[in-house]
């Protein structure tokens, strides 16, 4: 067992792209998020005021950096509080250049009127395109609505907006009877003016029926409905978005499997905060950004901190093991992930967390922690003195021995590293004056 101090230089940055073939980036197309935060999410999580979301969108700045890496930011523009905090969104922006704040609208011409009366120059025109939905919540025929639909989209057009186009419940639909033929007429619709290569379509797995595995087949298989609407279609990257639900925990592989399968856009929220199960975490996502891309490419990971602080201060409550921002995310208190730890950091941590988010790895020590988590408490709170004392296997034993009576007297679980080395002391102190 070793007994070297944990050396923060010991961390590496310089790691490769996580998804690689022959050493090349899998993903050759533009990749970018897209965030529904401050629509979506404050949809399905609780109210914002404007001073609440203004918080918000800064950090979705610093999370976009100067590159854009977070694209747009969905706004909705329908009671007084939304289109005021489209007002300030839009003040707020003009100190940045991402994330562009965006309108989101059902298929209407008096939706479409709000964006335009908002300021906004680009829009979300939700078209549901389920059977379900279609039959049970429109009551329209699949002709009536790819008439409606389409007319939105012109009038959209018409006003000079620059359009998205969700279609909602998507992994439920019939692709070839109802969804190519609306995109078929959206495209030509987007032809007249000229804009036919800028219209982008949503994928909306609206209740998280999506799957990753092409085995899957359609229409619920993600990488395969990404096929279908890029070679039957004739849709590039740039015009396809995906926006899951996590209904059945797949949201993040469901959003890896649209990126790597030639989807450009990936719609998230902070935290995944949405209707029901929540949407995909734009904390997340932007982690596997720089793992495929090999970079933040300037986007500035911290935030996420700030954004934690933000909801936390607004009612959320981040689970305890949660992934990258969660307060067990980078600590430890198995014996054998300990003394992987004090050989090298990186043994056992994906990266250096006080270097890309600011927070600083942790240790518990427990019953289980065994003689390691000894060593690495004396290592790490006593300098030089604690070396001395972990050269001595004996000594550690008695000091491991003690704190389990310990924590078994006091009923309680763990111990903190400084804890267990003022032990050690008293221990040491003891021993050496009784010699």
């Amino acid at each position: 067992m070793s007994s070297q101090r944990v050396e923060r230089s010991q961390f590496s940055l310089e790691h490769p792209p996580l998804f690689t073939a022959g050493g090349e980036p899998v993903v050759s197309h533009p990749i970018y998020l897209t965030d529904t935060t401050l629509r979506d999410g404050q949809q399905g999580w609780r109210p914002l005021r404007v001073e609440d979301a203004i918080r918000i969108y800064r950090v979705l700045a610093r999370l976009a950096g100067p590159r854009g890496v977070v694209r747009v930011t969905e706004l909705f523009p329908y009671t007084p509080r939304d289109r005021e905090i489209v007002r300030a969104v839009l003040e707020e922006h003009s100190s940045y250049s991402y994330p562009r704040p965006i309108g989101w609208v059902r298929a209407t011409r008096g939706d479409i009127d709000l964006v335009s009366q908002a300021g906004l120059e680009e829009t979300v025109v939700l078209t549901s395109v389920s059977d379900y939905h279609l039959r049970w919540k429109l009551r329209w025929s699949r002709e009536e609505a790819l008439e409606r639909f389409t007319q939105a989209v012109e009038y959209g057009l018409e006003r000079g907006l620059r359009l998205r186009v969700a279609m909602e419940d998507i992994t439920r639909a019939d692709l070839r009877g109802f969804v190519l033929r609306l995109v078929e007429r959206i495209l030509r619709a987007a032809e007249r003016h000229g804009v036919e290569r800028e219209i982008v379509f949503k994928l909306s797995d609206t209740l998280g029926m999506g799957l990753p595995f092409p085995e899957a087949g359609l229409p619920r298989s993600v990488p395969l409905l990404v096929r279908l609407l890029r070679e039957e279609a004739g849709l590039r990257p740039e015009q396809l978005e995906f926006h899951g639900h996590n209904d059945f925990h797949l949201v993040v592989a469901n959003h890896l499997a649209a990126w790597l399968h030639g989807a450009t856009f990936s719609n998230c929220t902070l935290f995944g905060v949405g209707e029901r199960a929540g949407n995909c975490p734009l904390d997340a996502m932007l982690f596997h950004y720089a793992g495929l891309r090999g970079s933040f490419d300037g986007a500035d990971p911290r935030a996420l901190v700030e954004a934690r602080r933000i909801f936390e201060e607004l009612g959320y409550r981040v689970p305890e093991f949660y992934p990258l921002l969660g307060d067990n995310a980078f600590s430890t208190a198995a014996g054998i992930h300990i003394d992987g730890l004090l050989k090298n950091p990186l043994v056992y941590l994906p990266f250096d967390p006080q270097r890309v988010l600011g927070l600083e790895p942790s240790v518990r020590i427990t019953r289980h922690s065994g003689r390691a988590g000894i060593v690495y408490a004396l290592v790490n709170e006593l300098g030089e003195e604690g070396r001395l004392m972990a050269r001595d296997p004996r000594f550690v034993d008695d000091v491991y021995r003690f704190m389990v009576r310990k924590l078994e007297s006091n009923g309680v679980q763990s111990m903190s590293p400084r804890r267990v080395a003022e032990i050690a002391l008293e221990l040491w102190r003891e021993r050496r004056g009784s010699a």
